[in-house]
């Protein structure tokens, strides 16, 4: 790109932002937490899913400090329905990380939040130019689609030759600034763009302001490009299939949580296993005749396929953790949907609910 064309693009972009931008709640703040708490949630999460969790975050953890001394439970359950549980993980031992190494202060330049645990590029440079104006690139599936379109690129956008191109194309566009511009609005115009007119289907190319420059739409390739690797269909992913069991007494329900790793780490859920008889081993008690079926759950994850039959069941012995599950509880089935818990497991105890009634 040349420099010229560089800084050209670079004002285009910062002048759509600034005349087309969404009011989004984060964008009233300079605050690096809160702006790093929205970056995180919005990876693979849409805005206005984002905007109603966000909120109810701030207010709930409304510091870095607040969330380091927070409990992790809290933490998921604030988190819970949002999905791709790490993050949270991630941003709370974040926060532990800033409140002990970065004495209570996230780290004021994009080098510098590479530090932080479950801060990558893109998140470093996304904090680093909103929030103190550093020229620091970044890039996302937005910002991914309109340098491809604009730029005619040919490689797959995540592979390594993909990547490396694009972040140089965005480096480009940042070096170019001229000293008047802001790298925070460089950079949020060009996740607008791909967000609101860039889009994956249709994109709206006549009221883009750059459509002049982009080669996607002189070669009529918008749909082409950019190129991504094909995604499985569902009936592809690999199906975990599991029982889980709804073991009640006096009215409380057994709910069992994760280990830390793996999916739905940390959260809390019936416990499960390959059949029955593993699911009740898995906390350490053992069925009192067989368990009676309940019903099913399917769910289709990015990755895999999920079965879950849920079975109630009469159990002896005392419930206790072990090697499935680091910790045991009772909770009523009403409690037991306020907790960390997957959009599964909230499903899982509806439909027992539901059971009950009939």
């Amino acid at each position: 790109m040349a420099r010229r064309s560089a800084r050209d693009i670079a004002r285009r972009i910062v002048a759509f932002y600034r005349r087309h931008r969404r009011d989004l709640p984060w964008r009233r703040t300079a605050d690096p937490y809160a702006i790093w708490v929205s970056e995180i949630m919005l990876q693979q999460t849409r805005v206005a899913t984002v905007i109603p969790y966000w909120e109810r975050w701030m207010a709930r953890f409304p510091t870095v400090s607040a969330l380091a001394t927070a409990p992790l439970d809290d933490v998921l359950a604030a988190w819970a329905g949002l999905g791709y549980y790490s993050r949270a993980r991630n941003l709370h031992a974040g926060a532990r990380w800033v409140a002990g190494e970065g004495a209570g202060e996230l780290p004021r330049t994009a080098s510098g939040l590479r530090a932080v645990p479950g801060i990558g590029p893109y998140t470093a440079g996304a904090i680093a130019s909103i929030a103190w104006g550093e020229r620091a690139p970044l890039v996302d599936g937005n910002v991914a689609r309109v340098l491809a379109r604009l730029h005619g690129v040919e490689d797959d956008v995540k592979s390594t030759a993909g990547q490396r191109r694009i972040w140089a194309l965005a480096g480009e566009l940042m070096t170019a600034l001229a000293a008047t511009d802001a790298a925070g609005e460089l950079n949020q115009g060009l996740m607008e763009l791909g967000a609101t007119v860039c889009t994956p289907a249709a994109p709206a190319c006549p009221t883009c302001p750059l459509s002049g420059p982009c080669v996607a739409r002189a070669d009529h390739r918008q749909d082409q490009l950019p190129r991504l690797p094909a995604r499985k269909a569902a009936a592809e992913l690999r199906e975990l299939a599991t029982v889980a069991l709804w073991i009640q007494r006096r009215g409380a329900l057994l709910l069992a949580r994760r280990p830390a790793g793996g999916l739905y780490g940390g959260l809390w859920e019936l416990p499960q296993g390959d059949d029955a008889t593993a699911a009740a081993d898995a906390v350490g008690v053992r069925l009192r005749g067989p368990a009676r079926a309940v019903g099913e759950h399917r769910q289709v994850l990015s990755h895999r396929r999920l079965r879950i039959a849920l079975a109630r069941a009469a159990v002896i012995g005392e419930p206790r953790a072990g090697d499935d599950y680091t910790a045991v509880r009772w909770s009523t089935p009403r409690a037991a949907a306020a907790l960390g818990v997957s959009s599964a497991t909230v499903a899982l105890l509806a439909l027992g609910k539901r059971a009950a009634a009939r």
